[in-house]
């Protein structure tokens, strides 16, 4: 263990790179049984920006702190199955280990089972920082299971932060709980403010040992989650609102939605689109309502966007779902696989690894502030978009055929914003371009200027340069908003220069339901 803190430490002699270390102490903490090796088992406010009291909730909690979310990983545990009501975007009955949409598990857990699972991973991930019950039904319909599993994981391992969604029927009735067991964070799913409009999304809700349906089931949901919400608050813990973009439905109405709970405290509101192609079943997806288009999320999220951060980085996770945003490692931690480990708990080891993150994002923002002092001189009214190829770390070091999502960041004199991510079907498989790999992914990245990347091929490097995108290696392995920073600076000369005409990009597809598995 002394070794391994050595090895840790900021300028060290021989000092290893985070991924060499995550590695170590991976193959350390969690090995299969009679075996020598590892088992095959908000936003973008930053340090100075925030109370310091709330920096420390936030800095490693990768769904409340954009730039933590490069970094830091989260796990969920399906110890909740039952729920309360009924929307018309979800549909928890299929599972397809490569599909990611809330509700959706492959296993559902005891208390038990969660918190070894929890050992499990944390000794393997040390980036692994945050644990949430997220369903696949409601945490809070399932209380004594939930509280079970915090109780348990606490005991364990205390230095993991504690978080849980729910769509906030229950919720007045546990702040007390969710408090005393140091919950700090808690995400409530909030579509509406008028029982008109819910009544479009939930048919019914069970409430009090009773079943409402229609206009009444809405306003005693949206009555319940303000309360909720007022409630958690008022006693400094931290909440997160997700909300569900409904085209048609309440797209417009949103905006009242994020007047609502920002006068109310919420931390951070994170609009999501609709999931909603047919196969999913859902009432929404047989009946064809469609989901929104990239720019039509970001519309709505720019028009909310004020003093309340909004949460753009949003993966939509399965209940189940383990690794850093965009992944799901959940099968290398099957029960039967967790069962089969040893585990070592090395907590020490896990603080070395994320004091040596925390070093990595000072130099990531002294970086970004250097490479700002370049724009200084810059006047130009132009905006771009730009995709990055990243397997995280917050840095361009993603093959184009390997990457499984895109990360979109919006530049200007300003400097770079992160706006999104595009979910993608792998461009290579087994070594082979897919048939329509390249024409899906342009679709995807139809809005951006130019995608960079650690490495592309020739012929996908010709499809994008057809389609007006850009493809560039020049930044491989360096930091991602330094990189789209310098790459701006470029394209202003080059546009000057008369090299290159600068065009407006059109719209681009959300791809809904894409593999997030290698």
């Amino acid at each position: 263990m002394q070794k391994l803190v050595q090895l840790l430490e900021f300028g060290a002699p021989g000092a290893k790179s985070l991924e060499e270390i995550r590695q170590q102490v991976a193959s350390a903490g969690c090995s299969s049984k009679g075996g020598s090796g590892k088992s095959s088992c908000g936003s973008a406010a930053g340090q100075g920006d925030l109370p310091p009291e709330v920096w420390e909730k936030v800095k490693n909690h990768p769904c409340y702190s954009e730039q933590a979310h490069h970094h830091f990983a989260r796990m969920h545990v399906a110890v909740a199955p039952a729920c309360n009501i009924q929307c018309n975007y979800c549909n928890r009955k299929y599972d397809c280990a490569n599909e990611s949409r809330p509700g959706v598990v492959s296993e559902k857990l005891t208390p038990e089972q969660a918190a070894k699972k929890v050992l499990a991973v944390a000794s393997s991930v040390p980036q692994m920082t945050v644990l949430g019950v997220a369903g696949p039904g409601d945490p809070l319909a399932n209380p004594q299971k939930t509280f079970k599993t915090f109780e348990l994981v606490s005991a364990t391992a205390p230095d993991i932060k504690l978080c849980l969604s729910t769509n906030g029927l229950s919720l007045p009735d546990h702040v007390d709980r969710i408090q005393a067991m140091n919950v700090d964070h808690v995400t409530i799913t909030i579509n509406m403010i008028d029982p008109e409009i819910g009544a479009k999304i939930y048919p019914w809700i069970f409430y009090n040992h009773r079943r409402y349906e229609g206009v009444e089931a809405s306003r005693i949901l949206s009555e319940r989650q303000l309360l909720g919400l007022e409630m958690l608050t008022a006693r400094g813990i931290l909440v997160k609102v997700n909300s569900v973009m409904i085209p048609g439905v309440n797209d417009k109405h949103l905006v009242e939605v994020n007047k609502a709970v920002k006068s109310r405290g919420a931390f951070l509101h994170n609009i999501m689109p609709l999931i909603s192609e047919p196969e999913h079943g859902t009432v929404y997806g047989l009946s064809g309502l469609r989901g929104p288009s990239a720019q039509e999320l970001k519309a709505l999220q720019d028009a909310c966007e004020g003093e309340m951060n909004m949460m753009r980085h949003c993966r939509q996770c399965r209940a189940d779902a383990v690794g850093l945003l965009g992944e799901d490692r959940s099968d290398e931690f099957s029960n039967e696989k967790v069962a089969a480990m040893e585990i070592t708990y090395d907590l020490e080891a896990r603080k070395a690894y994320q004091a040596k993150v925390e070093l990595e994002r000072e130099a990531i923002a002294k970086a970004k502030t250097a490479e700002l002092v370049k724009l200084a001189d810059e006047t130009s009214a132009i905006k771009i978009q730009v995709a990055i190829a990243t397997k995280g770390g917050g840095r361009v070091n993603e093959h184009f055929g390997h990457a499984h999502e895109f990360q979109i960041y919006e530049v200007s004199t300003a400097g770079a914003k992160f706006v999104g991510h595009r979910r993608v079907d792998l461009y290579c498989e087994g070594g082979y371009a897919a048939a329509d790999g390249a024409a899906t992914i342009i679709r995807a990245l139809n809005d951006c200027t130019a995608v960079l990347v650690a490495k592309i091929g020739i012929c996908p490097k010709d499809a994008l340069a057809e389609a007006g995108i850009e493809a560039v290696e020049t930044y491989a392995f360096e930091f991602i908003e330094t990189s789209v920073i310098a790459y701006f600076k470029d394209y202003l000369q080059r546009v000057e220069k008369k090299e290159i005409n600068h065009v407006a990009k059109g719209d681009a597809d959300i791809r809904q339901g894409a593999f997030t598995e290698a």
